[in-house]
């Protein structure tokens, strides 16, 4: 005799179907934009003529600042420091973090050329 099965199993079906038909929803307001941008961006797919290329344009131009949220200004980078840095610290660095010399010489000039806060850091990191 088989045994009687729970009511949520389906025959035939794998743990994936039943997940997919469970999370048809989205769970949060993110998650509800992103679909709504996507939804939008495959709306403005199915016209192919040239107004339908512009309509792709804003519908990409939207999608993007929708799901970018409040990174809508560019921030500036930090002033880049003129600081020296011992070639002799760039390739303890290499050898001893296993780093390239570009990578090695841009955190050293990141902690002032000081080799052992570099290091710190890398390591905390």
């Amino acid at each position: 005799m088989a045994e009687p099965q729970p009511r949520n199993v389906h025959e035939g079906a794998t743990t994936g179907d039943v997940e997919d038909e469970l999370q048809s929803t989205a769970k949060s307001a993110e998650d509800r934009k992103a679909a709504s941008a996507l939804a939008s961006l495959d709306a403005a797919a199915a016209n192919d003529d040239a107004a339908g290329r512009d309509v792709d344009q804003e519908a990409v131009n939207k999608a993007m600042k929708s799901l970018g949220g409040a990174k809508s200004a560019p921030v500036p980078a930090a002033p880049a420091k003129s600081v020296k840095v011992d070639a002799a610290d760039v390739s303890l660095l290499v050898d001893e973090l296993e780093l390239s010399k570009p990578k090695a010489t841009e955190l050293l000039k990141a902690h002032d050329g000081d080799a052992v806060k570099a290091m710190r850091a890398w390591v905390k990191a």
